[in-house]
């Protein structure tokens, strides 16, 4: 049987914070623990934020707290072919259609509507406009240069999953459950964009796979999103990892940390003369 891989995945568009080092600390710690390997992945598909200043401090910031990777380190930057590649596999098989809409255009056409259903992120479902152009007026609007997202239609997607379609979670102990997903409440999600060829839902399982990530370790905050990812694992093809899904640190506020909320980074931990005991303490591992 291969080793069990985990993977510690950052977004190169801050400093990293306390809920990281927990995050990563406990991908380190459980690879050890099952003799298993631990990579690294630089989730920087957002070209606005992500720099190459950031993903150097994560990095120094990674190696002070004592992580070794194996080489080399994925960017996601670097393989936007492979998710461009399942796109278009998505799209001929009916999978996906181009959304003109803008984010106005949504908040104006659920608006109206107080009982409107929102996703589990608080944001409104779309309402799928766009689900029912025809083919023709879809290509003469694209040929004509308008901005257009692709979203994943959701209900032709589940109906080319096995059902009921569930996940593996692992809780701290390591016994695991089957815990029913539900992608229907996320709606017709967005995949790829303009600005951005692809998305963090079609990019994390392609590269999970690409890697093959057995063991997928994150925060809760990504509970509800697994749902997404399962269903894209479906109808892709791809290997279902475990998942565990961590309690996340949190703020004087009550909550999670943020780097835009501005987030007290390891950096400054450091520069402050914090250990990494004093790290390993904090977070609670």
């Amino acid at each position: 049987m291969s080793a069990p891989v985990f993977r510690f995945a950052p977004s190169p568009n801050g400093h990293l914070h306390l809920g990281h080092a927990l995050s990563a600390l406990l991908n380190r710690d459980l690879a050890q623990r099952a003799g298993g390997r631990l990579l690294l992945r630089i989730e920087d598909i957002d070209p606005e934020r992500s720099t190459r200043a950031f993903e150097a401090s994560i990095l120094d910031d990674l190696a002070w707290l004592g992580l070794v990777w194996e080489q080399p380190v994925r960017r996601q930057s670097e393989h936007i072919g492979e998710h461009a590649a399942a796109l278009r596999t998505l799209r001929a098989r009916g999978l996906l259609y181009p959304c003109f809409c803008t984010r106005g255009d949504i908040r104006a056409a659920t608006a109206r509507d107080e009982a409107w259903p929102h996703d589990p992120d608080g944001a409104p479902l779309y309402p799928g406009t766009c689900r029912a152009l025809g083919a023709a007026e879809r290509e003469r609007r694209i040929a004509d240069g308008e901005p257009h997202a692709w979203r994943l239609d959701m209900a032709k997607a589940l109906g080319e999953s096995r059902a009921p379609l569930t996940w593996r979670e692992l809780d701290e102990s390591g016994e695991s459950a089957d815990i029913a997903a539900d992608p229907a409440a996320w709606g017709d999600v967005v995949l790829a964009r303009r600005d951005v060829p692809t998305s963090y839902h079609l990019a994390v399982v392609v590269d999970d796979a690409a890697q093959n990530i057995t063991h997928v370790v994150r925060g809760r905050d990504l509970f509800a999103a697994t749902a997404v990812h399962r269903v894209l694992q479906e109808v892709l093809a791809l290997p279902e990892p475990l998942y565990r899904h961590h309690r996340l640190v949190l703020g004087p506020d009550g909550r999670k940390l943020s780097k835009r909320e501005g987030a007290q980074s390891i950096r400054a931990l450091r520069q402050a003369s914090t250990t990494v005991q004093d790290v390993r303490r904090l977070v609670g591992v």
